[in-house]
């Protein structure tokens, strides 16, 4: 009597990946923002038993060796047990550029919407603005997203192409403009077609203001006064100190996309800028043998 596995196929050990892009969970849930939750949902929601599990390992052991998102599409190449690395590709339906003139039209009728996705986050009802243009954003059936992939595995999805969703699901906590990137937008040309929409709407009633007013001191009529300048006054730099925040510049960029390390990039980094911070102080402060000391060791 042959054996019967869950999948289909006996458990297979995947060849060691070099390289590849590793996930950022290590354990437990995928994505920290809701539309990236949003996103692994509809993965999870079909019911793909065992193969979900093996497609997070894939995610976290760094299997997915590249991933490239077009507009509607995504192609990736993940290693598997076998020498050649299998080809999986996510194809998603793409809105008309009529739709997207209503979804635009949707969204500039709330300030809110266009001002948080320019600050990189999603509106948590940005699914309203698409359910009134009778749309949706993320795919609401099976078919709206259709997957395939050359290995062996007669099931869709396999575990690979569940390995490149969940790493999808973490790209999209990074930039949520992907997500719209797959429905057949760009971040450029979504913004252009939301500042078109608020040219055409009603502007708002003018409010009541009155201007602050103030004297400034005029500029010298001597160019070399200007020239010249003046001595600082004592004190304008107040209290100088180290910043407060390690690295915060990094972390206002965000994540590397699709990061291929075995550490993430600020923690990699931030002793670095630790170093560089202190160093710099000293150089400010004139303490020239701390600065020799430093640059020694």
């Amino acid at each position: 009597m042959r054996p019967r596995f869950p999948d289909g196929f006996p458990p297979s050990r995947p060849r060691e990946a070099k390289g590849g892009i590793r996930a950022r969970s290590r354990r437990g849930a995928f994505g920290r923002s809701w539309w990236a939750r949003r996103w692994i949902a509809v993965l999870e929601g079909l019911e793909l038993g065992g193969r979900l599990g093996r497609g997070r390992a894939y995610a976290r052991r760094g299997q997915v060796l590249s991933i490239v998102i077009d507009k509607g599409r995504v192609e990736a190449a993940v290693q598997g047990s076998r020498p050649e690395p299998y080809r999986v590709t996510l194809q998603g339906e793409t809105l008309s550029g009529a739709a997207w003139r209503r979804v635009a039209a949707a969204l500039a009728g709330e300030v809110r919407f266009a001002a948080s996705l320019l600050a990189g986050e999603m509106p948590p009802d940005v699914e309203d603005a698409f359910n009134a243009a009778g749309l949706s954003l993320f795919p609401a059936r099976r078919e709206d997203l259709r997957t395939a992939c050359s290995c062996p595995d007669w099931s869709n999805p396999c575990k690979h192409v569940a390995a490149v969703y969940y790493l999808l699901g973490e790209e999209f906590d990074r930039d949520p403009f992907l997500i719209f990137r797959l429905r057949g937008l760009d971040r450029d040309e979504l913004i252009r077609l939301l500042d078109r929409a608020a040219a055409t709407a009603p502007a708002p009633p003018p409010t009541a203001g009155v201007a602050e007013s103030g004297t400034t001191e005029p500029l010298s009529a001597q160019p070399s006064d200007f020239w010249r300048g003046r001595d600082l006054p004592d004190g304008l730099l107040g209290e100088v100190d180290g910043p407060p925040v390690t690295a915060a510049l990094l972390g206002r960029l965000g994540q590397f996309p699709f990061w291929r390390g075995r550490q993430p990039l600020a923690e990699a980094l931030a002793p670095a800028y630790r170093d560089a911070s202190a160093l710099g102080l000293d150089v400010f402060l004139g303490q020239a043998s701390r600065v020799a000391e430093r640059i020694r060791t």
